[in-house]
C-alpha cells in the first residue's frame, strides 16, 4: 500500500491528514502528485467524488511558503501565493475545509471569497495578508478590481471544476482572473468532463500539460459504488415515497436534489411536518442561511437537504446514503453530477431518480448517453412491493413518522358564508354566550285585497251587499 509520504508529501501534511483518518491516497492523487509537486501544469480527470481537491490541494500547500519559514522574507509578505478557482460557493468552502484540514499543522493562512456576504470580511484578511485564496470568479474579479487582490505573485492557478464554471458563463471572468497572474505560473485544471471550451482555454493558458485520467476510457462515467434505481412516478405521490424511503434499513444522510427554489423549499416544508428533520438549500436563501444549513447536515443535525443543482458541485459530505432526484435531470451529465454526491471517497450509496411521464423521453436520451439498463423506468407507486423490497423498507412503514397538525375547525357562524341561526333549533338549545345576537326587526305587515288595504274591522264583502 502506497503512503503520501512515499508520494513525497511533507511528514507535517502527512501527519495532519493521518489524524483525520486519511492514511491511503486514492488514484487521482497517486498518480497527480508526483507530477504536481513539480511545479508541471497537468490536466486531471476523473470521476467526482474519487479526491480531486487533495489531489491539487496537497501540492499547493506544499509549495507555499509559510510566514515561519526561512525564505518568506524574500517573498512579497501577505500576497496570495495561489488561487483556487471553484464554481459555486459551497465547493469554495468545501475546498478550503480540506485545505485547513490537511494544512493545520503548516501554518498557510487560506482566505475563502464568495458573494452574498459582506465585503469587510474579506478586505481585512487580504490587508492583514494571506497565503491562499479560493473563491468564485464574481467575486474574485471584483476584489482584483477594486485592488484589494493582488495575483501578480502568485505561483500556482487551480481551476476546479472547469466544466460548471463553463455551464455557469464564468469562462469570461476565469480568463480575465489568468491573466492577472504571472505567465510563469503552474497552472492546474481538474474537471469531471472535457468539453472543447475547456480544451481551447487549456491550450489558451497552459504550458504542456500533462493529461492525467484516474480511469480508463472504457469506464462508466457514473460512481460504480453508486446503486441507481429508476422509477416513474406520479408527482403527488413522491413525497410519500420519499418519506418511505428515509426510513429504509440503511438511510443515513440524504439529499434530494429539486429542479426549481420554489420547489425545494415546498418539499423541504413536507417533509418537516412528516417529522423529519429536513432543511432546504437554494439560491434564494441568504448566504448564511446556506451555510448553517450545511454545517447542520455535515454534523447530523440535519439527516435530509433538498438542494437544487447551484449545489450539486460543492456537497461533499461523508456518509450521504441516498441521492433522491425528485424531476428527471436536464441531462446526463447533471445526472451525474448528482448521484456523486453519494458513493464517494470508495464507499457505497443509493441513487433514486423519479421520472414523470412527460420526462420519459429526455431519461431515455440519459440513459442511452451513459448506456445504462433502465430504458423503461418501472411504474412505481408509495405502495409497490418492489418499492420496499429494493429499498430495504419494513412493511407496513408509512411516509410519515409524526401525525399531522389537527386541523382547527370555527365555531358555527363564523365561516364564511357560514348559517348564524346553525346552532339554534337544530341543537335543542346551545351555549346563549356562543350565539349570535337576534336581530330586532319591526316588521308591519299590511294586508290587501285587490290592491286596497284591508284593516281587521272591516265587514265582510258579502254583509256589504246585504244591506244595500
Amino acid at each position: 500500500m502506497t503512503t503520501f509520504r512515499e508520494l513525497g508529501v511533507l511528514p507535517e501534511i502527512a501527519d495532519a491528514l493521518e489524524r483525520a483518518g486519511i492514511t491511503e491516497p486514492f488514484p487521482i492523487q497517486e498518480m497527480t502528485l508526483s507530477v504536481a509537486l513539480l511545479g508541471t501544469d497537468l490536466i486531471g480527470q476523473a470521476r467526482t467524488g474519487t479526491g480531486k481537491t487533495l489531489a491539487f490541494g496537497i501540492p499547493i500547500l506544499q509549495r507555499t511558503v509559510a510566514s515561519h519559514d526561512a525564505d518568506y522574507a524574500e517573498l512579497a509578505q501577505g500576497k496570495p501565493q495561489a488561487l483556487i478557482v471553484a464554481p459555486t460557493r459551497e465547493l469554495a468552502l468545501q475546498v478550503s475545509n480540506d485545505l485547513h484540514l490537511a494544512g493545520s499543522d503548516r501554518g498557510i493562512r487560506v482566505l475563502t471569497v464568495y458573494g452574498g456576504v459582506g465585503y469587510d470580511p474579506q478586505l481585512d484578511a487580504l490587508k492583514s495578508g494571506v497565503d491562499v485564496v479560493v473563491g468564485t470568479p464574481g467575486r474574485l474579479l471584483d476584489l482584483a478590481n477594486r485592488k484589494a487582490l493582488d495575483l501578480s505573485h502568485v505561483k500556482s492557478v487551480v481551476l476546479d471544476e472547469a466544466d460548471e464554471m463553463l455551464d455557469l458563463g464564468f469562462l469570461p471572468d476565469v480568463n480575465k482572473l489568468l491573466a492577472m497572474t504571472p505567465e510563469t505560473r503552474q497552472t492546474m485544471l481538474f474537471s469531471a468532463t472535457m468539453p472543447a471550451a475547456i480544451i481551447a482555454l487549456a491550450r489558451t493558458h497552459m504550458r504542456h500539460p500533462m493529461n492525467i485520467r484516474a480511469e480508463s476510457s472504457t469506464d462508466e462515467q457514473t460512481v460504480p459504488a453508486t446503486a441507481q434505481f429508476i422509477y416513474q412516478a406520479h408527482d403527488l405521490d413522491k413525497p410519500e415515497i420519499i418519506g418511505r424511503v428515509l426510513q429504509a434499513d440503511d438511510a443515513d444522510k440524504v439529499i434530494v436534489f429539486t429542479r426549481t427554489k420554489r420547489q425545494s423549499q415546498r418539499i423541504a416544508d413536507d417533509l418537516t411536518e412528516r417529522g423529519f428533520n429536513a432543511s432546504p438549500l437554494h439560491g434564494d436563501m441568504q448566504q448564511t442561511s446556506r451555510e448553517k444549513a450545511m454545517a447542520k447536515f455535515r454534523e447530523d443535525k440535519i439527516k435530509v437537504l433538498v438542494a437544487t443543482d447551484v449545489a450539486a458541485r460543492g456537497i461533499d459530505v461523508a456518509g450521504v446514503s441516498h441521492v433522491i432526484n425528485y424531476t428527471c435531470p436536464e441531462d446526463d451529465k447533471t445526472y451525474v453530477h448528482r448521484i456523486g454526491r453519494t458513493g464517494r471517497a470508495g464507499a457505497s450509496g443509493v441513487a433514486i431518480t423519479f421520472v414523470d411521464w412527460a420526462d420519459l423521453t429526455r431519461w431515455k436520451v440519459i440513459n442511452k448517453a451513459l448506456d445504462l439498463p433502465f430504458d423503461e423506468p418501472q411504474e412505481t407507486y408509495s405502495t409497490s412491493e418492489h418499492l420496499f423490497h429494493d429499498q430495504g423498507i419494513p412493511v407496513g412503514t408509512k411516509g410519515r413518522i409524526k401525525d399531522p397538525a389537527p386541523v382547527e375547525r370555527k365555531p358555527a357562524g363564523q365561516g364564511r358564508g357560514g348559517d348564524r341561526r346553525r346552532g339554534e333549533g337544530r341543537s335543542g338549545g346551545g351555549d346563549k354566550s356562543t350565539e349570535a345576537p337576534r336581530r330586532n326587526r319591526n316588521r308591519n305587515r299590511r294586508r290587501t285585497r285587490n290592491g286596497e288595504s284591508v284593516t281587521s274591522s272591516a265587514k265582510p264583502a258579502s254583509s256589504t251587499s246585504q244591506g244595500d
